[in-house]
Protein backbone atom coordinates (compact mmCIF):
# COMPACT_ATOMS: atom_id res chain seq x y z
CA UNK A 1 0.00 0.00 0.00
CA UNK A 2 1.50 2.98 -0.86
CA UNK A 3 1.41 5.99 1.93
CA UNK A 4 -0.78 8.18 -0.73
CA UNK A 5 -3.46 5.28 -0.68
CA UNK A 6 -3.05 5.19 3.20
CA UNK A 7 -3.86 9.01 3.45
CA UNK A 8 -6.81 8.83 1.43
CA UNK A 9 -8.08 6.17 3.55
CA UNK A 10 -8.02 8.96 6.08
CA UNK A 11 -10.25 11.02 4.93
CA UNK A 12 -11.80 13.57 7.32
CA UNK A 13 -15.56 12.46 7.03
CA UNK A 14 -18.44 14.60 8.34
CA UNK A 15 -20.24 13.05 11.37
CA UNK A 16 -23.05 10.57 9.77
CA UNK A 17 -22.18 11.35 6.18
CA UNK A 18 -20.37 9.18 4.47
CA UNK A 19 -18.29 9.70 0.99
CA UNK A 20 -20.45 8.15 -2.10
CA UNK A 21 -16.97 8.27 -4.02
CA UNK A 22 -15.46 6.39 -1.00
CA UNK A 23 -18.24 4.09 -0.45
CA UNK A 24 -18.23 2.86 -4.32
CA UNK A 25 -14.22 2.62 -4.48
CA UNK A 26 -13.46 5.45 -6.13
CA UNK A 27 -10.71 8.04 -6.10
CA UNK A 28 -11.08 10.99 -3.79
CA UNK A 29 -12.39 14.01 -6.19
CA UNK A 30 -9.85 17.02 -5.88
CA UNK A 31 -10.90 20.60 -7.35
CA UNK A 32 -7.79 22.69 -8.26
CA UNK A 33 -9.65 26.18 -8.53
CA UNK A 34 -7.08 27.94 -10.27
CA UNK A 35 -5.57 25.46 -11.86
CA UNK A 36 -4.26 27.76 -14.84
CA UNK A 37 -2.13 29.42 -12.58
CA UNK A 38 1.83 28.75 -11.31
CA UNK A 39 0.69 25.93 -8.66
CA UNK A 40 -2.01 24.83 -9.95
CA UNK A 41 -0.68 23.63 -13.20
CA UNK A 42 1.96 21.77 -11.45
CA UNK A 43 -0.49 20.17 -8.86
CA UNK A 44 -2.97 18.77 -10.92
CA UNK A 45 -0.13 16.67 -12.73
CA UNK A 46 0.96 15.44 -9.19
CA UNK A 47 -2.38 15.11 -7.89
CA UNK A 48 -3.17 12.78 -10.67
CA UNK A 49 0.39 10.89 -10.00
CA UNK A 50 -0.67 10.38 -6.83
CA UNK A 51 -4.16 8.69 -7.80
CA UNK A 52 -6.57 11.31 -7.25
CA UNK A 53 -9.57 12.32 -9.15
CA UNK A 54 -8.61 16.00 -10.39
CA UNK A 55 -10.99 18.45 -11.68
CA UNK A 56 -9.44 21.40 -12.96
CA UNK A 57 -10.89 24.64 -12.92
CA UNK A 58 -10.36 28.28 -14.39
CA UNK A 59 -11.84 31.29 -15.79
CA UNK A 60 -10.81 30.46 -19.32
CA UNK A 61 -11.03 26.98 -19.77
CA UNK A 62 -9.89 26.94 -23.14
CA UNK A 63 -6.44 28.00 -21.45
CA UNK A 64 -6.64 24.68 -19.35
CA UNK A 65 -7.66 22.30 -22.56
CA UNK A 66 -4.40 23.45 -24.13
CA UNK A 67 -2.47 21.47 -21.47
CA UNK A 68 -3.74 18.35 -22.62
CA UNK A 69 -3.72 16.71 -19.16
CA UNK A 70 -5.48 13.00 -19.61
CA UNK A 71 -8.36 12.15 -17.41
CA UNK A 72 -9.02 15.82 -15.96
CA UNK A 73 -12.06 17.18 -15.69
CA UNK A 74 -12.51 20.72 -16.73
CA UNK A 75 -14.90 23.34 -16.05
CA UNK A 76 -15.13 27.21 -16.16
CA UNK A 77 -16.23 29.38 -13.10
CA UNK A 78 -15.23 32.49 -11.84
CA UNK A 79 -15.43 33.09 -7.55
CA UNK A 80 -16.57 36.62 -8.50
CA UNK A 81 -19.42 35.47 -10.34
CA UNK A 82 -21.00 33.16 -7.57
CA UNK A 83 -23.70 31.02 -9.79
CA UNK A 84 -21.06 29.51 -11.65
CA UNK A 85 -19.38 27.46 -8.50
CA UNK A 86 -21.76 25.32 -7.98
CA UNK A 87 -20.95 23.08 -11.06
CA UNK A 88 -17.45 22.89 -10.25
CA UNK A 89 -18.01 22.23 -6.44
CA UNK A 90 -20.21 19.42 -6.83
CA UNK A 91 -19.25 15.57 -5.67
CA UNK A 92 -15.91 17.65 -4.65
CA UNK A 93 -13.79 16.26 -1.37
CA UNK A 94 -11.22 18.53 -1.04
CA UNK A 95 -11.56 22.13 -2.75
CA UNK A 96 -7.53 23.60 -3.17
CA UNK A 97 -8.28 27.22 -3.11
CA UNK A 98 -4.83 28.65 -5.42
CA UNK A 99 -6.59 32.43 -7.09
CA UNK A 100 -5.61 35.88 -6.28
CA UNK A 101 -6.66 39.40 -7.84
CA UNK A 102 -3.51 40.63 -8.51
CA UNK A 103 -3.41 40.93 -11.83
CA UNK A 104 -6.51 43.26 -11.65
CA UNK A 105 -4.41 46.04 -10.75
CA UNK A 106 -4.89 48.37 -7.14
CA UNK A 107 -7.98 46.95 -6.20
CA UNK A 108 -7.26 43.73 -6.28
CA UNK A 109 -7.73 43.17 -1.80
CA UNK A 110 -11.60 44.08 -2.15
CA UNK A 111 -11.75 41.52 -4.61
CA UNK A 112 -10.02 38.92 -3.06
CA UNK A 113 -11.74 38.92 -0.34
CA UNK A 114 -15.24 38.88 -2.27
CA UNK A 115 -14.32 36.25 -4.17
CA UNK A 116 -13.02 34.06 -0.83
CA UNK A 117 -16.58 34.82 0.66
CA UNK A 118 -18.63 33.54 -2.37
CA UNK A 119 -16.31 29.90 -2.38
CA UNK A 120 -16.43 29.02 0.72
CA UNK A 121 -20.28 29.57 0.98
CA UNK A 122 -20.38 27.47 -2.31
CA UNK A 123 -18.08 25.31 -0.65
CA UNK A 124 -20.39 24.48 2.27
CA UNK A 125 -23.39 24.35 -0.10
CA UNK A 126 -22.03 21.39 -1.59
CA UNK A 127 -20.95 19.50 0.87
CA UNK A 128 -17.17 19.71 0.49
CA UNK A 129 -15.03 18.39 3.16
CA UNK A 130 -11.79 20.20 3.11
CA UNK A 131 -10.50 23.47 1.46
CA UNK A 132 -6.97 23.73 1.00
CA UNK A 133 -5.69 27.33 0.61
CA UNK A 134 -2.36 28.41 -0.09
CA UNK A 135 -1.67 31.84 1.44
CA UNK A 136 1.68 33.17 1.70
CA UNK A 137 4.13 33.99 5.19
CA UNK A 138 3.51 36.99 7.22
CA UNK A 139 5.41 39.19 8.84
CA UNK A 140 4.42 41.16 12.17
CA UNK A 141 4.64 44.26 11.13
CA UNK A 142 2.87 43.80 7.54
CA UNK A 143 1.81 46.64 5.51
CA UNK A 144 1.70 45.67 1.77
CA UNK A 145 -1.81 45.18 0.71
CA UNK A 146 -0.53 41.82 -1.57
CA UNK A 147 0.68 40.44 2.20
CA UNK A 148 -2.47 41.90 3.71
CA UNK A 149 -4.66 39.92 1.24
CA UNK A 150 -3.51 36.67 1.42
CA UNK A 151 -3.58 36.61 5.32
CA UNK A 152 -7.44 38.32 4.95
CA UNK A 153 -7.88 36.10 2.48
CA UNK A 154 -7.38 32.73 4.81
CA UNK A 155 -9.67 35.05 7.38
CA UNK A 156 -12.59 35.00 5.07
CA UNK A 157 -12.04 31.16 3.92
CA UNK A 158 -12.18 29.79 7.69
CA UNK A 159 -15.17 32.13 8.50
CA UNK A 160 -17.55 29.73 6.01
CA UNK A 161 -18.96 26.02 6.98
CA UNK A 162 -15.79 24.28 5.73
CA UNK A 163 -12.72 23.44 7.81
CA UNK A 164 -10.04 25.57 5.88
CA UNK A 165 -5.73 24.10 5.97
CA UNK A 166 -3.83 27.17 4.91
CA UNK A 167 -0.08 26.73 4.02
CA UNK A 168 1.87 29.52 4.34
CA UNK A 169 4.85 29.80 1.69
CA UNK A 170 7.26 32.34 1.22
CA UNK A 171 9.55 32.34 -2.49
CA UNK A 172 8.29 28.89 -4.31
CA UNK A 173 11.00 28.46 -6.40
CA UNK A 174 9.98 26.78 -9.44
CA UNK A 175 9.44 27.52 -12.97
CA UNK A 176 6.43 30.22 -13.30
CA UNK A 177 6.80 31.24 -9.85
CA UNK A 178 6.34 35.44 -10.13
CA UNK A 179 9.11 35.75 -7.63
CA UNK A 180 11.15 33.55 -9.05
CA UNK A 181 10.77 34.43 -12.58
CA UNK A 182 11.57 38.31 -11.46
CA UNK A 183 14.89 37.21 -10.11
CA UNK A 184 15.72 34.97 -13.19
CA UNK A 185 14.82 37.83 -15.17
CA UNK A 186 17.33 40.34 -13.67
CA UNK A 187 20.13 38.04 -13.59
CA UNK A 188 19.57 37.65 -17.37
CA UNK A 189 18.84 40.98 -18.42
CA UNK A 190 21.04 43.04 -16.56
CA UNK A 191 24.84 42.40 -16.08
CA UNK A 192 24.50 45.61 -12.88
CA UNK A 193 21.29 46.30 -10.77
CA UNK A 194 20.90 49.78 -8.61
CA UNK A 195 18.48 48.11 -6.57
CA UNK A 196 16.87 49.63 -2.90
CA UNK A 197 17.75 48.16 -0.01
CA UNK A 198 15.14 45.27 -0.11
CA UNK A 199 17.92 43.31 -1.87
CA UNK A 200 18.96 42.38 1.64
CA UNK A 201 16.05 41.46 3.04
CA UNK A 202 15.62 37.82 4.17
CA UNK A 203 13.13 34.73 3.11
CA UNK A 204 12.77 31.24 3.43
CA UNK A 205 12.55 29.98 0.15
CA UNK A 206 10.57 26.73 -0.71
CA UNK A 207 11.21 24.13 -3.25
CA UNK A 208 7.98 23.83 -5.68
CA UNK A 209 8.58 19.92 -5.19
CA UNK A 210 8.15 20.46 -1.47
CA UNK A 211 5.11 22.19 -1.48
CA UNK A 212 3.23 19.98 -3.97
CA UNK A 213 4.03 17.58 -1.63
CA UNK A 214 2.64 19.52 1.19
CA UNK A 215 -0.59 20.88 -0.79
CA UNK A 216 -1.24 16.77 -1.52
CA UNK A 217 -0.76 15.37 2.02
CA UNK A 218 -2.17 17.78 4.70
CA UNK A 219 -5.93 17.44 3.50
CA UNK A 220 -6.36 14.02 4.47
CA UNK A 221 -5.44 14.56 8.10
CA UNK A 222 -7.55 15.29 10.79
CA UNK A 223 -5.18 17.31 12.96
CA UNK A 224 -4.69 19.40 10.04
CA UNK A 225 -8.40 20.92 9.75
CA UNK A 226 -8.52 23.84 10.57
CA UNK A 227 -5.33 25.43 11.05
CA UNK A 228 -2.57 27.54 9.78
CA UNK A 229 0.85 26.37 8.30
CA UNK A 230 3.86 27.62 7.79
CA UNK A 231 6.27 25.52 4.89
CA UNK A 232 9.66 26.96 4.08
CA UNK A 233 12.91 25.06 2.88
CA UNK A 234 16.05 24.62 4.88
CA UNK A 235 18.03 27.35 4.55
CA UNK A 236 16.60 31.92 5.34
CA UNK A 237 18.49 33.94 2.10
CA UNK A 238 18.89 37.67 1.35
CA UNK A 239 17.39 38.49 -2.19
CA UNK A 240 20.86 39.29 -3.40
CA UNK A 241 22.35 35.56 -2.34
CA UNK A 242 19.53 33.92 -4.00
CA UNK A 243 20.31 36.28 -7.49
CA UNK A 244 23.95 35.22 -6.57
CA UNK A 245 23.21 31.22 -6.55
CA UNK A 246 20.64 31.60 -9.60
CA UNK A 247 22.82 33.07 -11.68
CA UNK A 248 25.98 30.29 -10.69
CA UNK A 249 23.68 27.68 -11.78
CA UNK A 250 22.89 28.95 -14.76
CA UNK A 251 25.97 29.54 -16.12
CA UNK A 252 26.02 33.25 -15.68
CA UNK A 253 28.22 35.72 -14.56
CA UNK A 254 26.22 36.82 -10.88
CA UNK A 255 25.09 40.94 -11.74
CA UNK A 256 27.08 43.69 -10.15
CA UNK A 257 24.51 44.67 -7.13
CA UNK A 258 24.16 48.18 -5.73
CA UNK A 259 21.98 48.80 -3.30
CA UNK A 260 20.95 52.57 -2.80
CA UNK A 261 18.59 53.97 -0.03
CA UNK A 262 16.69 56.11 -1.74
CA UNK A 263 15.16 53.82 -4.24
CA UNK A 264 12.48 52.60 -2.76
CA UNK A 265 10.03 49.07 -3.84
CA UNK A 266 7.57 51.67 -5.12
CA UNK A 267 10.11 53.57 -7.37
CA UNK A 268 11.70 49.42 -8.09
CA UNK A 269 7.85 48.79 -9.24
CA UNK A 270 8.36 51.03 -12.32
CA UNK A 271 11.45 50.36 -13.85
CA UNK A 272 10.74 46.18 -13.18
CA UNK A 273 8.32 46.68 -15.63
CA UNK A 274 10.87 46.97 -18.39
CA UNK A 275 13.14 44.66 -17.55
CA UNK A 276 10.92 41.38 -16.53
CA UNK A 277 8.41 39.71 -18.30
CA UNK A 278 6.03 38.97 -15.41
CA UNK A 279 3.03 40.92 -15.65
CA UNK A 280 3.29 44.65 -13.99
CA UNK A 281 0.51 44.46 -11.29
CA UNK A 282 2.05 40.41 -9.78
CA UNK A 283 5.66 42.40 -9.96
CA UNK A 284 4.66 45.52 -8.34
CA UNK A 285 2.48 43.13 -5.46
CA UNK A 286 5.43 41.23 -4.56
CA UNK A 287 8.03 44.43 -4.67
CA UNK A 288 5.97 46.37 -2.34
CA UNK A 289 6.13 42.86 -0.35
CA UNK A 290 9.91 43.27 -0.38
CA UNK A 291 10.79 45.59 2.61
CA UNK A 292 9.88 42.57 5.03
CA UNK A 293 12.08 39.73 6.29
CA UNK A 294 10.27 36.68 6.22
CA UNK A 295 10.43 34.10 8.49
CA UNK A 296 8.60 30.17 8.70
CA UNK A 297 7.90 28.23 11.67
CA UNK A 298 7.72 25.22 10.30
CA UNK A 299 8.49 22.68 12.68
CA UNK A 300 4.56 21.26 12.66
CA UNK A 301 4.15 20.70 9.39
CA UNK A 302 7.76 19.09 9.22
CA UNK A 303 6.48 16.83 11.69
CA UNK A 304 3.20 15.81 10.28
CA UNK A 305 5.00 15.30 6.63
CA UNK A 306 8.45 14.51 6.74
CA UNK A 307 10.26 15.04 3.52
CA UNK A 308 13.81 15.50 2.42
CA UNK A 309 13.88 19.86 2.11
CA UNK A 310 15.47 21.00 -1.18
CA UNK A 311 17.86 23.55 -0.29
CA UNK A 312 17.71 26.74 -2.58
CA UNK A 313 20.83 25.94 -5.17
CA UNK A 314 19.24 22.21 -5.65
CA UNK A 315 15.68 23.93 -6.13
CA UNK A 316 17.07 26.19 -8.06
CA UNK A 317 18.51 22.92 -10.04
CA UNK A 318 15.17 20.87 -10.05
CA UNK A 319 13.13 24.22 -11.74
CA UNK A 320 15.50 23.77 -14.70
CA UNK A 321 15.35 20.10 -14.73
CA UNK A 322 11.56 20.76 -14.44
CA UNK A 323 11.40 22.73 -17.38
CA UNK A 324 14.14 20.38 -19.52
CA UNK A 325 11.22 18.04 -19.43
CA UNK A 326 8.64 19.60 -20.38
CA UNK A 327 6.23 18.68 -23.12
CA UNK A 328 5.80 19.86 -26.81
CA UNK A 329 2.78 21.50 -27.04
CA UNK A 330 0.56 22.44 -30.09
CA UNK A 331 -0.29 25.64 -29.06
CA UNK A 332 1.35 28.27 -27.12
CA UNK A 333 1.03 27.80 -23.50
CA UNK A 334 2.81 29.95 -20.61
CA UNK A 335 6.45 29.02 -20.22
CA UNK A 336 5.91 25.51 -22.30
CA UNK A 337 10.02 25.25 -22.91
CA UNK A 338 9.06 24.25 -26.12
CA UNK A 339 7.67 27.46 -27.11
CA UNK A 340 11.02 29.12 -25.81
CA UNK A 341 13.36 27.47 -27.69
CA UNK A 342 14.83 24.83 -24.98
CA UNK A 343 16.51 27.82 -23.79
CA UNK A 344 16.93 28.70 -19.59
CA UNK A 345 17.48 31.98 -20.52
CA UNK A 346 14.14 33.02 -22.66
CA UNK A 347 11.81 34.36 -20.28
CA UNK A 348 8.90 32.67 -19.01
CA UNK A 349 6.56 34.63 -19.27
CA UNK A 350 5.90 36.23 -22.65
CA UNK A 351 5.40 39.83 -23.76
CA UNK A 352 1.97 39.85 -25.91
CA UNK A 353 0.01 42.00 -28.04
CA UNK A 354 -2.90 41.28 -30.48
CA UNK A 355 -5.66 42.45 -31.95
CA UNK A 356 -8.99 41.95 -33.23
CA UNK A 357 -11.73 41.83 -35.92
CA UNK A 358 -15.16 40.65 -36.21
CA UNK A 359 -17.58 39.57 -39.38
CA UNK A 360 -20.63 37.83 -40.53
CA UNK A 361 -18.59 35.27 -42.18
CA UNK A 362 -18.69 31.85 -40.75
CA UNK A 363 -15.70 30.00 -39.13
CA UNK A 364 -15.10 27.99 -42.17
CA UNK A 365 -14.90 30.72 -44.50
CA UNK A 366 -12.23 32.52 -41.98
CA UNK A 367 -10.72 29.82 -41.28
CA UNK A 368 -10.12 29.36 -45.15
CA UNK A 369 -8.35 32.61 -45.39
CA UNK A 370 -6.41 32.53 -41.96
CA UNK A 371 -5.03 28.72 -43.33
CA UNK A 372 -3.67 30.15 -46.76
CA UNK A 373 -1.78 32.77 -45.27
CA UNK A 374 2.28 33.16 -46.48
CA UNK A 375 3.52 31.95 -49.60
CA UNK A 376 2.37 33.30 -52.50
CA UNK A 377 -0.23 35.02 -51.05
CA UNK A 378 1.99 36.79 -48.63
CA UNK A 379 0.46 38.38 -45.31
CA UNK A 380 -2.78 40.11 -46.23
CA UNK A 381 -1.76 43.58 -44.95
CA UNK A 382 1.10 45.75 -44.57
CA UNK A 383 3.27 43.51 -47.18
CA UNK A 384 5.88 45.74 -46.95
CA UNK A 385 6.40 46.41 -44.01
CA UNK A 386 6.92 42.24 -43.66
CA UNK A 387 9.06 42.09 -46.75
CA UNK A 388 10.98 45.03 -45.24
CA UNK A 389 11.92 42.29 -42.26
CA UNK A 390 12.14 39.62 -44.06
CA UNK A 391 15.08 41.38 -45.66
CA UNK A 392 16.47 42.64 -42.59
CA UNK A 393 16.38 39.05 -41.52
CA UNK A 394 18.08 37.85 -44.77
CA UNK A 395 20.96 40.07 -44.59
CA UNK A 396 22.05 38.82 -41.06
CA UNK A 397 21.82 34.81 -42.43
CA UNK A 398 18.30 34.44 -41.00
CA UNK A 399 15.58 32.32 -43.54
CA UNK A 400 13.52 35.86 -44.08
CA UNK A 401 13.76 35.21 -47.69
CA UNK A 402 12.91 31.49 -47.29
CA UNK A 403 9.47 31.73 -48.89
CA UNK A 404 6.76 29.06 -49.62
CA UNK A 405 4.58 26.44 -48.28
CA UNK A 406 3.60 22.77 -49.11
CA UNK A 407 0.10 23.31 -50.03
CA UNK A 408 -1.47 26.89 -51.47
CA UNK A 409 -4.58 26.36 -48.84
CA UNK A 410 -3.98 23.44 -45.92
CA UNK A 411 -2.41 23.45 -43.32
CA UNK A 412 -1.05 20.73 -40.88
CA UNK A 413 1.04 20.57 -37.93
CA UNK A 414 4.95 20.29 -38.98
CA UNK A 415 4.21 22.32 -42.20
CA UNK A 416 6.75 25.39 -42.90
CA UNK A 417 5.04 28.80 -44.12
CA UNK A 418 7.81 30.20 -44.98
CA UNK A 419 9.89 31.12 -42.26
CA UNK A 420 7.23 29.77 -39.81
CA UNK A 421 6.70 26.21 -38.11
CA UNK A 422 3.20 25.38 -37.72
CA UNK A 423 3.06 24.36 -34.35
CA UNK A 424 -1.10 23.51 -34.65
CA UNK A 425 -3.71 23.97 -36.87
CA UNK A 426 -7.14 23.53 -35.64
CA UNK A 427 -9.44 23.80 -38.17
CA UNK A 428 -12.12 26.65 -37.65
CA UNK A 429 -10.62 27.10 -34.24
CA UNK A 430 -7.08 28.12 -33.98
CA UNK A 431 -3.56 27.92 -35.78
CA UNK A 432 -0.14 28.37 -33.63
CA UNK A 433 2.53 29.59 -35.90
CA UNK A 434 6.48 29.71 -34.15
CA UNK A 435 8.03 32.55 -35.53
CA UNK A 436 11.64 31.61 -37.41
CA UNK A 437 13.60 34.66 -38.31
CA UNK A 438 16.54 35.75 -36.16
CA UNK A 439 15.39 37.75 -32.93
CA UNK A 440 16.75 37.56 -29.47
CA UNK A 441 14.14 35.76 -28.40
CA UNK A 442 11.33 33.26 -29.11
CA UNK A 443 8.08 33.88 -30.42
CA UNK A 444 4.46 32.44 -31.40
CA UNK A 445 1.86 34.23 -33.59
CA UNK A 446 -1.68 32.68 -32.94
CA UNK A 447 -5.06 33.07 -35.01
CA UNK A 448 -8.13 32.41 -32.69
CA UNK A 449 -11.69 32.13 -34.40
CA UNK A 450 -14.65 32.73 -31.89
CA UNK A 451 -18.22 31.86 -33.12
CA UNK A 452 -20.66 34.45 -32.21
CA UNK A 453 -23.95 34.06 -30.41
CA UNK A 454 -25.49 36.36 -33.10
CA UNK A 455 -23.82 34.42 -35.93
CA UNK A 456 -20.54 35.30 -37.40
CA UNK A 457 -16.71 34.90 -36.12
CA UNK A 458 -14.58 37.26 -33.89
CA UNK A 459 -10.70 36.90 -35.28
CA UNK A 460 -8.44 37.61 -32.65
CA UNK A 461 -4.61 36.90 -34.10
CA UNK A 462 -1.97 37.59 -31.09
CA UNK A 463 1.65 37.44 -31.27
CA UNK A 464 3.66 35.90 -28.03
CA UNK A 465 7.20 36.68 -27.12
CA UNK A 466 9.49 35.59 -24.79
CA UNK A 467 12.54 37.85 -24.64
CA UNK A 468 15.94 36.67 -24.40
CA UNK A 469 18.15 39.29 -22.28
CA UNK A 470 17.71 43.05 -22.23
CA UNK A 471 18.39 42.78 -26.17
CA UNK A 472 15.25 40.22 -26.42
CA UNK A 473 12.92 43.32 -24.49
CA UNK A 474 14.63 46.11 -26.51
CA UNK A 475 13.55 44.70 -29.47
CA UNK A 476 9.96 43.64 -27.97
CA UNK A 477 9.21 47.05 -27.43
CA UNK A 478 10.56 48.95 -30.84
CA UNK A 479 7.77 46.76 -32.29
CA UNK A 480 5.10 46.66 -29.91
CA UNK A 481 3.14 49.65 -31.65
CA UNK A 482 3.65 48.73 -34.67
CA UNK A 483 2.11 44.58 -33.82
CA UNK A 484 -0.86 46.06 -32.55
CA UNK A 485 -1.54 48.34 -35.69
CA UNK A 486 -0.49 45.46 -38.05
CA UNK A 487 -3.01 42.84 -36.16
CA UNK A 488 -5.61 45.23 -35.96
CA UNK A 489 -5.32 45.63 -39.95
CA UNK A 490 -4.39 41.90 -40.27
CA UNK A 491 -7.86 40.85 -38.94
CA UNK A 492 -9.75 43.09 -40.29
CA UNK A 493 -8.63 42.04 -43.78
CA UNK A 494 -8.61 38.39 -43.07
CA UNK A 495 -12.18 39.10 -42.40
CA UNK A 496 -13.34 41.52 -45.58
CA UNK A 497 -11.59 38.81 -47.60
CA UNK A 498 -13.52 36.20 -46.02
CA UNK A 499 -16.71 37.92 -46.94
CA UNK A 500 -15.65 38.50 -50.47
CA UNK A 501 -15.20 34.75 -50.51
CA UNK A 502 -18.73 33.91 -49.60
CA UNK A 503 -20.18 36.58 -51.73
CA UNK A 504 -17.86 35.50 -54.85
CA UNK A 505 -19.21 32.04 -53.72
CA UNK A 506 -23.18 32.89 -53.83
CA UNK A 507 -22.91 34.61 -57.44
CA UNK A 508 -20.68 31.51 -58.96
CA UNK A 509 -24.02 29.10 -57.79
CA UNK A 510 -26.46 32.08 -58.58
CA UNK A 511 -25.07 32.34 -62.29
CA UNK A 512 -24.65 28.36 -62.55
CA UNK A 513 -28.90 28.23 -61.44
CA UNK A 514 -29.72 30.69 -64.33
CA UNK A 515 -27.95 28.19 -67.01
Amino acid sequence: MTDSTALKQTIPQKSGQDSAGQAAGLPALCLVFGASGYIGSHLVPYLLGEGFSVRACSRNPAVLEARGWPGVGIVGADALVPETLAAALAGVEVAYYLVHSMSAGRDFGRLDLEAARHFAQAAGVAGVRRIVYLGGLVPDDAQSEHIVSRRDTGVVLRGGPVPVTEIRAGIIVGPGSAAFEVMRDLVYHLPAMITPRWVSAKSPPIALENLLRYLARVPWMEETAARSFDAAGPETLTYAEMMRILAEEAGKRPPWIIPVPVLTPQLSAYWLRFITSVPTPIARALIEGLRHDFYARDEELRRLVPQPLLGFRDAVRAAFEIERRGAVVSRWVEGAFAVRHQQIDYAYYAKRASGSAETAADPAAVWRVVAAIGGDNRYYYLNTLWSIREWMDWIVGGPGLQRGRRHAEEVRTGDRIDYWTVMGAEPERRLSLAFGMRAPGAGVLEFELEPLTTGGTRLTATAYWHPAGVWGLLYWYSLEPLHRRLFKGLTREICRRAEQDIRAQRNRQNRSQTR
